[in-house]
């Protein structure tokens, strides 16, 4: 079972608590530029942990600082990224919400989609069946986003996923 954790400062101890099939997922939205030192910073921490490093919404420092990945959000329709030359295991993973966001995220070329929100009651809210529908709709491997929590991790199996992606669980 792979788990995708959100984070939104460096904190080592939030980091130290996760194990090996934990990714870090940096996305710091309330800076309009990504500080580059802080992410070489957590990189360099998660490197020590063993533990997989990707940035969000920004691909081409993920490249440029020879992370693990990149994620792409679901309001990231661009497309500027596929000309980059990516290192042999840099992963690339999006969200969506809707058909239409999965095939933008199929045509930005990402391994894996966090469809959103399955649990959490929000505007992007899914559900169980609506969830199944859509994950239908891609080839891709599908990740859970949103509301998963230790109550409700046994329902990702009935839904034929293992992958989740989040924060509160973590927390």
């Amino acid at each position: 079972m792979r788990k995708y954790y959100f984070i939104n400062k460096f904190d080592t101890n939030i980091i130290d608590k996760q194990d090996k099939q934990t990714v870090i997922i940096y996305r710091n939205y309330s800076v309009k530029i990504q500080d580059e030192a802080t992410v070489i910073e957590i990189k360099k921490y998660c490197k020590k942990k063993s533990i997989k490093f990707y940035l969000s919404n920004n691909v081409k420092m993920a490249v440029k600082l020879n992370l693990d990945g990149a994620y792409i959000p679901a309001f990231n329709k661009s497309l500027k990224h596929l000309n980059y030359s990516f290192k042999k295991n840099f992963v690339l993973v999006g969200s969506a919400h809707n058909f239409n966001e999965i095939k933008e995220k199929e045509r930005q070329k990402v391994e894996k989609i966090f469809l959103s929100s399955l649990f959490k009651k929000n505007k992007n809210y899914l559900g169980i069946y609506k969830f199944i529908l859509l994950k239908n709709f891609t080839s891709k491997e599908v990740a859970a986003l949103g509301g998963i929590s230790k109550k409700n991790l046994i329902k990702l199996k009935l839904l034929n996923t293992s992958n989740f992606a989040g924060i509160s669980f973590f927390e």
